[in-house]
């Protein structure tokens, strides 16, 4: 076995005292609470005026002071940092300070973030880690309340959010928002306790999130009226365009699993005014190479209007939420970026609050320390704990769709043996099990999924939203049951086995972080995605596919530790053509 990130890595951080760049004068680095006074000299992009002009920002006491047009400035240009309309920063498998690090490089400044993952594990606890640790290090996080823990009844997990719990975050000043309400047909239905949050939040003047994939025509209209502000669900641009006419504001999504850049983009050409960027779910190799710029850098390649483009990524956000990020007016906090060109959007500098966080390409932002915190109680597994009995007749398949969250339902007739079902790599048909995590010795509900293309092995993982239960998908029951048991060996990770070695990345924070060093954990995650693809798997992201096989609120069919469940009748269906479950 080998654990991945056991070796020690050596990184440096540059602090930088002056600067012979004739294009900025007195840089001072990143510390808490440390003022600045410097000025930078470049092509100003005015994005609210929509005019590009030499100019001088001159920034004292970490705030805009001036703006002064110049008659000429150096050939790069100043902008606001961007914001990611909406983020799990537990998919990154990083916790907070660590996704800083990274995000800083890219030009990203500010995060709308729903710990919608960590509250499923660890309840209120788990959201004050997050809050608390991303305080830490001057990036600015905008966390919200979780609105769906859990996000169904139909699987076991780790806590529960009420009502009372929803309040006391919105009492406090760190809780900006009603994080993604998942469970839509409750809003449709009028349910209690889905309006008292949605109540509360209006209460305390706070947006509410949306999240309804494939919602449309008066569904959506009546979705919208009850309160819901954004969606980052939509899968077609006729989707984007019924919640728009609604009054919503869409975020155009494209992270490691589920991408709809492509889908979307030309409503930019329509309703600039309604768009926003985000990445929903991203994992550390990704992040690694680049956030939201990489989706400006895409739009403006394909003509849309720069600053149409700027508006969604930088301004938008900001102006939805209220948040306390700055968009390079005179008053405004120094955040803002410093860029060669307005064509990969590949930032020279980024500063927040008047900090130099982010130097070309070296992050600033030095490492925090945390204890980590976790649940998780399953006990090593049987070597017969994944089987599946054979029935007459057709099986009921997971059908997996790459970079989609949403997936198909097949039948076919299925490989069997001595009674029992097996995986058949040559129909690229496997067995997928959900493991509870949360208590000892629960049975592990089985079924099987076609499109990971595994030809050997079996990989697992305990992020898997929205409860994060042990999921595990594989060739044979053996090497499902390794994978499984690495899992359960170190409280929670990913893991991948093959005839030749197995491999583990230990995620001791709530089994869905890492505290180590981001870069590190980057390159570990890159080592397991390389092997998983090595044993078959076509997937852009073999794992953050994975980790969505128990989203039961993403229709059409998942699985949980309760059994195999159909997301267009919310209802737990059998393997076989039996009568449908209760």
């Amino acid at each position: 076995m080998t654990i991945l990130g056991s070796r020690p890595i050596m990184y440096w951080f540059l602090f930088v005292s002056g600067s012979t760049n004739n294009s900025i004068s007195t840089i001072l680095t990143f510390h808490r609470g440390m003022t600045t006074a410097f000025n930078v000299r470049g092509q100003f992009v005015d994005i609210q005026k929509k005019d590009i002009y030499p100019a001088e920002i001159q920034v004292s006491k970490n705030k805009i002071k001036a703006i002064k047009r110049l008659p000429q400035a150096p050939e790069q240009y100043l902008l606001p940092g961007f914001t990611d309309a909406h983020v799990h920063i537990e998919s990154s498998l990083l916790v907070p300070s660590e996704f800083a690090r990274l995000a800083v490089i890219h030009g990203t400044v500010a995060t709308v973030s729903d710990p919608h993952e960590i509250a499923n594990v660890c309840g209120m606890e788990g959201i004050k880690f997050m809050v608390n640790n991303g305080k830490d290090t001057g990036f600015k996080f905008f966390f919200g309340a979780p609105s769906c823990v859990p996000a169904t009844p139909f699987e076991t997990t780790g806590a529960s959010i009420s009502p009372n719990d929803i309040e006391q975050l919105f009492q406090e000043t760190d809780i900006h928002y009603l994080a993604e309400m998942m469970n839509w047909p409750g809003v449709l239905a009028g349910d209690a306790l889905v309006q008292e949050k949605i109540d509360l939040a209006k209460k305390y003047g706070k947006p509410v999130d949306g999240h309804a994939p494939g919602l449309k025509g008066e569904n959506a209209a009546k979705y919208a009226a009850a309160g819901i502000t954004t969606d980052h669900e939509c899968f077609t641009i006729e989707e984007g365009r019924d919640k728009i006419s609604c009054g919503m504001k869409i975020a155009i999504r494209e992270g490691s699993a589920a991408r709809n850049f492509d889908a979307l983009i030309d409503l930019m050409d329509e309703s600039p005014e309604h768009l926003m960027f985000c990445s929903d779910d991203k994992h550390p190799d990704s992040l690694l190479n680049g956030h939201i710029n990489q989706l400006v850098a895409r739009a403006v390649a394909l003509e849309k209007d720069l600053f149409d483009v700027l508006t969604a990524a930088c301004i938008t956000p900001v102006a939805h939420y209220g948040l306390d990020v700055g968009l390079l007016q005179e008053g405004d906090p120094a955040d803002f970026i410093v860029l060669e060109n307005l064509i990969d959007f590949i930032p020279k500098q980024t500063y927040i609050n008047g900090h130099l966080v982010a130097d070309k390409g070296i992050s600033l932002i030095p490492k925090v320390s945390c204890n980590p915190i976790n649940h998780f109680n399953a006990q090593p597994l049987s070597k017969d704990a994944f089987l599946l009995q054979h029935e007459t007749g057709p099986a009921k398949i997971i059908q997996v769709l790459d970079r989609q969250l949403i997936t198909k339902t097949l039948e076919a007739e299925v490989l069997a043996k001595e009674g029992q079902v097996k995986a058949d790599i040559s129909e690229d048909i496997l067995k997928i099990a959900v493991v509870n995590r949360y208590a000892a010795n629960s049975k592990p509900q089985v079924a099987l999924v076609k499109g990971f293309g595994l030809r050997e092995g079996a990989i697992a993982s305990s992020v898997a939203h929205d409860s994060h239960n042990i999921i595990v998908v594989g060739c044979t029951d053996e090497a499902m049951i390794k994978a499984a048991n690495l899992i359960i060996s170190h409280q929670g990770g990913l893991s991948a086995v093959t005839a030749q070695k197995d491999l583990i990345l230990p995620l001791p924070v709530a089994g869905l972080m890492s505290h180590k060093d981001a870069f590190e954990v980057a390159e570990q995650y890159t080592q397991l995605d390389k092997t998983a693809k090595n044993m078959g798997s076509n997937l852009q992201s073999p794992f953050m596919t994975l980790s969505f096989m128990a989203l039961l609120v993403i229709p059409q069919i998942k699985i949980s530790d309760q059994g195999l469940f159909d997301g267009d009748v919310f209802q737990f269906i059998s393997v076989f053509n039996k009568k449908q479950q209760k």
